[in-house]
């Protein structure tokens, strides 16, 4: 049925239409000209796409402003979706792909992803596919086969209580957004009568969607000639159980400050730390002298006061809704410091030794904010979804969207959880391969970045992988030499005062890397390597400034405070954002 429908609606399309490239949008967003351009059955082993389920619309004056990750713009586009199955599994996958008008298409495609337990981060202009139609490029993104774009792998995990759904997972693991781009590549490339001309391919996302971007260069190195890639949640099994670490420590210490004197211990980091980088402007650009120089137990007796229905929002735009919480003022306690201490500290076993890192001093730690009980008029803990969904769906396998109860729950709780889903996803979600050797001789070019007061993902974490890389692939050269090897395909920035994949609102001058796709783009076609990443104040009285990211290993200073951008040196203070995990006996990449 596939094969016939397939080749009458190429007859149709041809009879009507010989060369998109010289077309109009109208012309070639059509269900009958899309469905001539879909790849055969035979291009992707044991896939084949259903034609009849295609559709088309043409969006015209779609205003897009505000975003993170792209700067404003109006775009035209032929939104398209589909659907595939797998050869004998009788799945349904759906895809969408929003395809610029002919006129404006530079050969270039862009694959984006998720965040979370989602797979993609939806098909609305707010998602991540408008920032592929601005730059001239088919944008991509898929279902992963859960039932919509709306519905999460944690909806499709379980098959039932105590079976694991493993068509889902390995979905959610690489290969969803793996078929994604190669029937896009495809789509793309016969929807404009371009496969005599260079495509080039490129992958943007953050959190989640960094790490489906991390899965795809550590496994297909020929894949993507760009990568842009921000805080990924690696070592998902470290990643996921760390979110329990805060409220573990709580309930051990019996500690619940309430938001307001959490905000007060925050705040008065990020004041004490703002000036070791050289600039008084609220942010903190090097938390790693902050570990270092800064000790918790110096505020303990200071004042805090704040409103009722107080909250804290560290996301630019988030619009963090209030909740019905009394006005609360007080003096910080050494419990709140102790307890915050242990937090910053990291996951450690019952022997004391490293399980995992931590976020950086002046992050907000979400993991740590506590509930109010208006009927006993308390603050108590809130175990962290991410962190006890994980267990609940992952580990014990059993419909429940966070554990109940931390009751019992030792830190070799915490350790022999991470083991387990270590070994049980080391091949789908752990994504920490460190040799790249053959990304690297493709040619491909990866942007990695991180916020540096990131509240989900702690910023370690990408300088663990990093470092991890460097050491496997260029240990026998020397430092000087192996950081400059490293320069050739893969860098890493560090976003001053950044929150987890968005701008920050209690550190608001800081900057952001709003173009990174640009940076990517002069990077692969024009051979532009960045030595500093461009970043843009997205926010308050400074908005619109512009201020330069510097590059991994290098920290920033400012010799001079009423400098643009800052100098870029070298600090054996990295030191303190490099962790000796010495609880497991296998090497953590």
């Amino acid at each position: 049925m596939a094969r016939l429908t397939r080749l009458a609606a190429t007859a149709a399309a041809a009879a009507s239409l010989a060369h998109a490239s010289s077309a109009t949008l109208d012309d070639v967003c059509t269900v009958s000209y899309v469905q001539s351009s879909l790849p055969d059955d035979d291009y992707l082993t044991g896939v084949s796409t259903f034609p009849d389920t295609v559709t088309a619309a043409v969006v015209t004056n779609a205003s897009i402003s505000g975003e993170n990750f792209f700067p404003d713009a109006v775009i035209d586009f032929c939104n398209v979706t589909f659907a595939y199955t797998h050869r004998g599994r009788n799945d349904t996958v759906l895809v969408n792909y929003w395809l610029p008008a002919p006129a404006n298409f530079a050969n270039r495609f862009l694959a984006t992803g998720g965040g979370g337990f989602a797979i993609n981060s939806g098909t609305t202009v707010s998602g991540s596919l408008p920032g592929g139609v601005m730059y001239g490029a088919v944008a991509g993104l898929t279902d992963g086969g859960f039932g919509s774009f709306d519905t999460e792998v944690s909806s499709a995990i379980l098959i039932e209580n105590g079976t694991i759904n493993y068509d889902a997972l390995y979905m959610f693991g690489y290969q969803g957004i793996h078929e994604m781009t190669l029937l896009g590549q495809e789509l793309t490339q016969t929807f404009y009568n371009s496969s005599s001309t260079k495509l080039y391919s490129y992958y943007q996302g953050c959190s989640e969607g960094g790490r489906e971007g991390m899965s795809q260069l550590q496994r297909f190195h020929d894949q993507f000639d760009g990568l842009a890639i921000g805080a990924p949640a690696l070592r998902y099994a470290f990643q996921q159980v760390q979110h329990l670490w805060a409220g573990y420590v709580q309930k051990k210490l019996d500690t619940f400050p309430s938001t307001c004197e959490f905000s007060k211990i925050m705040n008065a980091t990020i004041a004490a730390c703002d000036k070791l980088d050289g600039k008084e402007d609220g942010v903190i650009g090097r938390s790693d002298l902050c570990a270092l120089e800064f000790d918790l137990q110096s505020i303990v007796g200071e004042a805090y006061s704040c409103a009722a229905d107080f909250t804290i929002s560290v996301e630019y735009g988030a619009g963090a809704e209030p909740v019905d919480t009394p006005a609360v003022s007080g003096n910080v306690s050494q419990e709140a410091v102790t307890m915050m201490k242990t937090i910053l500290a990291g996951p450690k076993d019952s022997e004391g030794r490293q399980m995992y890192f931590s976020y950086q001093p002046g992050a907000y730690i979400d993991d740590s904010v506590t509930e109010y009980d208006s009927t006993t008029d308390t603050w108590g803990l809130d175990i962290s979804a991410l962190g006890g969904e994980f267990v609940t769906l992952f580990l014990e396998k059993v419909e429940l969207d966070n554990l109940p109860t931390l009751d019992g729950v030792t830190a070799d709780t915490l350790k022999h959880w991470i083991m387990q889903a270590w070994t049980e996803f080391e091949d789908t979600l752990q994504t920490t391969w460190p040799d790249l050797t053959l990304l690297a001789e493709s040619g491909a070019k990866i942007l990695h970045f991180h916020g540096e007061q990131d509240d989900s993902i702690p910023t370690a974490s990408s300088v663990r992988y990093y470092e991890s890389v460097r050491s496997i692939m260029y240990g026998d050269l020397n430092t000087t030499a192996s950081y400059a090897a490293m320069d050739e395909f893969y860098r890493l920035f560090l976003v001053p005062g950044g929150a987890h994949c968005s701008p920050n609102t209690a550190q608001p001058n800081g900057p952001w890397p709003q173009t990174n796709l640009q940076v990517l783009i002069d990077w692969v076609e024009a051979g532009v390597a960045p030595a500093t990443l461009n970043g843009t104040i997205l926010q308050g009285d400074q908005a619109g400034d512009n201020q330069q990211i510097c590059p991994w290993p290098t920290r920033p200073y400012w010799s001079n405070d009423t400098a643009a951008n800052p100098d870029c040196v070298h600090s054996d203070s990295i030191e303190a954002m490099i962790y000796d995990l010495d609880a497991f006996r296998m090497p953590v990449y």
